[in-house]
């Protein structure tokens, strides 16, 4: 028997639901798909999505240039609010038996509905149709993986980055970090105090979000889990350097942590009016920075010790296994077409979100996309260094622990080393009963 009592309301909903369309834990086929692949009988299939109005011009573009490929094929895209209102209406939706054909996926919760049988493993259509799983980032594919099943494609991907203020550090003589021996010298030349108080912060970090501070746990030679993912490796000294240092750099003010409502935006706005030199963000708010901001905007890799990596964010997109067996063909179609090398930076260039083959680099679109957009450069250099965040069904509850430790540090100052051993218990409790 499964023990999930980590799990909120809507995801046991989720889970109690995906009884109802077989238990097989896991379960992909190794049979080739059923489906017809030339059949051009006439199918509608709904992409349930996430996606902001921002986006839509690229997602209607690229239904209807699909469905001038396979006109016998209708996509009805249905917007289902954000992630967590999407995953709880997909918990309705197989409650009902009635899926969609096509959704997408937050990154951190495909563990879940991957291992609750929910999702269509892919891989008889990639081996069927010979796809080219080279040419995609392999930490991206990794990503929408499970126990080496391919449940889904990257789609809306993004990862952090450090958005920097090119003109003030070329004024200041500075470069972004690369290595943390770096980051003290870095912060000395561009925190500003006055009276005692920072007026100008060297870097922030946002606190709102594990994804933005996972990496830096493992860029400092530890990890979340250990290998067999029952224990978290938190207690371990080496995974604990980053909350060292964080703490250190927040109390001799070089460091603030964005952390509670708003803190997104607020961020945002103090590095717009240059009260903090350099943010870790998304990828995904880079043209949003560039087109706001007074002053040129630079893009760099966030900094490595041990090893340097940074995690996939986003979603991508899946096929239900709940969906009706005429639905399945028209779906693998539709999820190769929106995820091909054709049509990727069209794509990006459209919606914000990053490339996802390494094909497309050195084509001419290619070329000309990152000549307008030359801050996604700092990404492409590090291609390969871009990984899934850590894939546990339980990890989005026990991450809930050691983010609420990062906000005692950032609105109470608290020391978070010792906050993160007094709950070492309580997260390997979480990971134990699932």
């Amino acid at each position: 028997m499964i023990k999930k009592k980590w799990l909120n309301t809507a995801m046991v909903a989720l889970f109690i639901a995906a009884s109802l369309v077989g238990c097989s834990k896991s379960g992909g086929s190794e049979e080739m798909p059923k489906g017809d692949p030339n059949d051009t009988t006439p199918v509608t299939i709904q992409y349930w999505h996430s996606h902001a109005e921002a986006q839509m011009g690229g997602v209607n573009y690229m239904i209807s240039e699909f469905q001038k490929k396979y006109p016998h094929i209708t996509v009805e895209p249905v917007f289902q609010g954000g992630y967590t209102d999407l995953q709880k209406k997909l918990s309705a939706a197989v409650a009902a038996n009635d899926v969609p054909a096509v959704t997408n996926v937050e990154v951190s919760v495909v563990p879940n509905f991957a291992d609750g049988g929910l999702f269509e493993e892919l891989t008889p259509y990639i081996k069927r149709d010979k796809v080219d799983m080279e040419d995609f980032s392999k930490g991206m594919l990794q990503a929408y993986a499970y126990k080496d099943k391919q449940y889904g494609f990257p789609l809306i991907v993004s990862t952090s980055v450090m958005i920097y203020n090119k003109t003030m550090f070329d004024k200041l003589g500075v470069q972004p970090p690369q290595k943390w021996d770096e980051i003290e010298e870095f912060n000395k030349k561009v925190t500003v105090k006055e009276g005692g108080k920072t007026s100008r912060y060297a870097f922030s970090v946002p606190g709102w979000d594990t994804w933005y501070y996972d990496p830096w746990v493992s860029n400092g030679g530890g990890s979340i889990l250990n290998d067999d993912g029952t224990k978290t490796s938190l207690d371990m000294p080496e995974s604990q350097r980053w909350a060292e240092n964080f703490k250190k750099w927040f109390d001799d003010g070089s460091l603030t942590v964005g952390f509670g409502k708003g803190a997104s935006d607020t961020m945002r706005q103090m590095f717009l009016e240059e009260k903090i030199g350099m943010v870790q963000h998304s990828s995904a708010i880079i043209k949003t920075y560039v087109e706001n901001a007074k002053f040129e905007v630079g893009v760099s890799f966030i900094p490595g010790d041990k090893e340097r990596k940074s995690h996939i964010g986003g979603a991508g997109i899946v096929m239900m296994k709940g969906a009706k067996d005429d639905q399945k063909e028209a779906a693998w179609k539709f999820i190769q077409f929106m995820t091909s090398a054709e049509n990727n930076i069209r794509w990006a260039d459209e919606t914000g979100y990053l490339p996802t083959h390494k094909s497309v680099i050195d084509t001419d679109e290619g070329k000309k996309y990152f000549e307008k957009w030359p801050q996604y450069k700092a990404v492409f250099d590090n291609f390969d260094n871009v990984g899934p965040r850590p894939q546990h069904p339980a990890y989005p509850e026990m991450s809930n622990v050691y983010k609420d430790i990062v906000g005692e540090m950032a609105l109470n100052g608290k020391d978070p080393v010792p906050l993160i051993k007094e709950n070492i218990q309580k997260m390997n409790d979480i990971l134990s009963d699932y």
